[in-house]
């Protein structure tokens, strides 16, 4: 029996047959999608050595770059062979990256430790302590007795449940650190394959070109190349400027806070740096926890704390900020705030780091579409053009 698949009953049958069935599959992959992801993790787990050495290829990639800068200004490194310079730049740059993090695992990591350690133990005591200021003050301004009953009882429920989980926090950042160092493995390969991936990084980039041109239309290939500099510019600039701008603002703060001998310095002042590279909310992501801890050792050092923050955030936002990152970003603080909510909301803390120049990126592409197709049509493509008159 011959079909005739031009009969328009044919075709709707066609049709919803494929619409059902798609329906049907849909339904039995988010029925077990709990056990599709944990299949997809067993073959993601082989890949993991090779994400964290994009991931480190990519954040040395940034020192190289420097470092090669810099030998190039030496007249001796002129003479050495490219192959040969480029390798000392690599050696270099890892050595370099090495001892950055042995510096922060033998001081800075084992004293934050101690730090949160620290925090959990006392955290009971400060409740107490709370509890008796607000009896105190509740002696002076004549609250009424109902409601300081009220708060010390809310406050003795609050510090037995910060007690019970207060014990189990310490098992948590065993078992995190217990992960991590099961992890090590995967890490050095990662760091393995970094190597290989900043060594090769010419030819890498060379077969990718090959490969483009080879599967693409040349005209489309350009257009792929163009695409693929315009998201490593916008990448590397925000992400490189937003690190070494975090830095100085922790330095900074680790620097101020000391002066002040404000408890907790380093651990609020690591807060503060690793929250700052998030931008418009990094400030007050870092502040919150921030004030909170210190309030319970000294709640007028949580008061010059704020200042402190406001005075640093006054000067990355309007000297520090723009000095560094320039006008990377070409977008209004209103797509600013739309990108990280939208980043943070699919993507988690990642999302809120890389939500802006994603964003940045989809932007620029839109916005040069749209500019093709006015001039096309012979209109104008200033947004001024398009205003109320």
């Amino acid at each position: 029996m011959k079909i005739d698949w031009n009969r328009q009953y044919t075709t709707i049958a066609m049709y919803s047959f494929i619409v059902i069935a798609s329906s049907i599959l849909f339904f039995l992959t988010m029925s077990g999608l709990e056990y599709f992801n944990r299949i997809l993790a067993g073959y993601y787990s082989a890949l993991y050595p090779f994400i964290y050495g994009f991931i480190i290829a990519y954040l040395v990639n940034f020192l190289l770059n420097f470092i090669i800068k810099l030998l190039g200004k030496i007249p001796a490194m002129k003479r050495i062979k490219k192959s040969q310079f480029h390798m000392l730049s690599l050696l270099l740059a890892y050595l370099i990256s090495g001892f950055f993090v042995y510096l922060f695992l033998a001081f800075i990591f084992p004293q934050l430790m101690a730090s949160v350690i620290g925090l959990v133990r006392n955290i009971p005591d400060y409740v107490r302590s709370a509890a008796e200021y607000i009896e105190t003050i509740s002696d002076d301004i004549l609250l009424p007795p109902d409601v300081v009953v009220f708060i010390n009882k809310r406050l003795d429920e609050l510090a037995i449940f910060i007690s019970e989980n207060a014990r189990d926090l310490v098992p948590m950042v065993l078992y995190f650190l217990r992960s991590t160092a099961l992890s090590l493995w995967n890490v050095f390969l990662g760091i393995i394959i970094s190597i290989y991936m900043l060594a090769e990084k010419e030819r890498f980039i060379s077969v990718a070109k090959k490969v483009n041109y080879g599967v693409f239309n040349v005209k489309t290939a350009d257009k792929i190349i163009e695409l693929s500099k315009r998201t490593q510019k916008i990448f590397s600039r925000f992400l490189g400027g937003k690190i070494v701008d975090s830095l100085i603002i922790g330095l900074i703060a680790f620097i101020v806070l000391t002066i002040v001998d404000m408890p907790y310095t380093l651990l609020v002042s690591f807060i503060i740096t690793v929250t700052n590279i998030i931008p418009f909310f990094g400030p007050f992501i870092g502040a919150i926890p921030s004030v909170i801890i210190i309030f319970f050792e000294s709640p007028t050092m949580a008061f010059w704390f704020m200042i402190i923050i406001f005075i640093l955030q006054q000067l990355d936002g309007n000297v520090i900020g723009p000095k560094i990152l320039g006008d990377s970003l070409g977008i209004s603080s209103f797509w600013i705030l739309f990108a990280i909510l939208l980043g943070g909301k699919f993507f988690g803390f990642i999302g809120l780091i890389i939500g802006v120049p994603l964003f940045v990126l989809i932007y620029s592409i839109i916005k040069e579409v749209i500019e093709m197709r006015l001039q096309a049509k012979g209109l104008p493509i200033a947004t001024k053009h398009y205003g109320n008159e």
